[in-house]
């Protein structure tokens, strides 16, 4: 093919189109397909009392490996298993507790077809992905999921494209299904990712990044504005929260500061009281980080006070301290 057809924009942009709408087809193929064998092979996973233990070869292995993540990261306990290595030890990953998903598009993959005689013995049940219902594999498994597809996205219809596309979505199809069933939730999918972003909003507490003690910038109604400016400096957190016996009655900010400049009030002759925004916004130490951010968002503003069930403020949190937890 001509070098400089090759790179023309238009015609590569055709061919991802071509490829992309191929890809669709197949995906939607399998909507019709989720039978009662889905559900069958959704039970086997969910009355299994071990795990689900992916294997297959090739490209279907790079597919498994990722099917397997998913599942362990949504609430079925799950790893991969390489077809090849399991009849070189790795066999003895499974037990009978265990569930096998077999993935093979031919279904006639010699290393995955090893497996039938072991799990026959343990009694494992075998969910097999291919896209020949009438393979060894399939015929040889409890349940049958079939992926086939009418062509591969690629031109020449050899490369696995649309077909490992498809054994993926029934993957993801499998794993929502049984995340469902689970009544698995955020929490428990950031407890499966506490070192993602995604963990982090989901675990961290206000409690555990505010500022407390001698760090909170405090100060009381009757103080001058002028003290309050030397607290919001030393503290750095931006604001200064208004306190009383009751607890906190009100906040002051940088942002007040520039509206009351504005209005030329003499900061030595104005108590606290008299600029403060009352009550002030608020959160509680038991909400989400992630909610003081929203917040932080919502009202255009850089910090927030922390306070108890009570109203007594027990801490305070800025914008930079969700930074460096990560929540931002």
């Amino acid at each position: 093919m001509n070098a400089r057809l090759q790179n023309d924009p238009a015609s590569l942009i055709a061919a991802g189109r071509r490829a992309l709408e191929i890809e669709g087809r197949a995906i939607a193929a399998l909507i019709p397909r989720l039978d009662a064998g889905f559900a069958r092979a959704c039970a086997l996973c969910l009355g299994s009392t071990g795990r689900v233990i992916v294997t297959g070869m090739g490209k279907s292995g790079h597919i498994g490996g990722k099917i397997a993540a998913t599942l362990a990261s949504t609430g079925t306990p799950a790893f991969f298993m390489h077809a090849a290595e399991a009849s070189h030890g790795d066999i003895g990953m499974i037990t009978r507790d265990d569930v096998l998903l077999a993935l093979s598009h031919s279904g006639e993959t010699a290393e995955v077809l090893a497996l039938i005689p072991h799990c026959s013995r343990l009694g494992v049940a075998i969910i097999a992905v291919t896209g020949n219902p009438k393979s060894n594999l399939a015929r040889a498994a409890s349940v049958h999921l079939d992926v086939s597809v009418t062509e591969e996205a690629c031109p020449l219809n050899l490369a696995p494209t649309a077909s490992t596309t498809a054994t993926l979505a029934i993957g993801d199809a499998m794993a929502v299904a049984l995340l469902e069933a689970r009544g698995f939730t955020s929490q428990d999918f950031a407890r499966s990712h506490p070192g993602g972003a995604l963990g982090r909003k989901l675990l961290l507490h206000v409690a555990d990044i505010m500022r407390t003690g001698d760090d909170l910038p405090v100060v009381s109604p009757s103080a001058g504005l002028a003290e309050g400016l030397v607290v919001i400096s030393k503290k750095g957190l931006g604001m200064c929260v208004v306190v009383d016996h009751s607890g906190m009655v009100g906040v002051f900010t940088d942002g007040d500061l520039r509206r009351v400049l504005d209005r030329g009030i003499d900061v030595h002759k104005t108590s606290m009281r008299e600029v403060m925004t009352s009550p002030g916004k608020r959160v509680k130490p038991t909400e989400l980080a992630a909610e003081a951010a929203y917040l932080m968002d919502k009202h255009r503003i850089t910090a927030l006070p922390v306070v108890d069930e009570a109203g007594a403020l027990v801490g305070a949190l800025n914008v930079h301290d969700l930074l460096r937890a990560g929540v931002l």
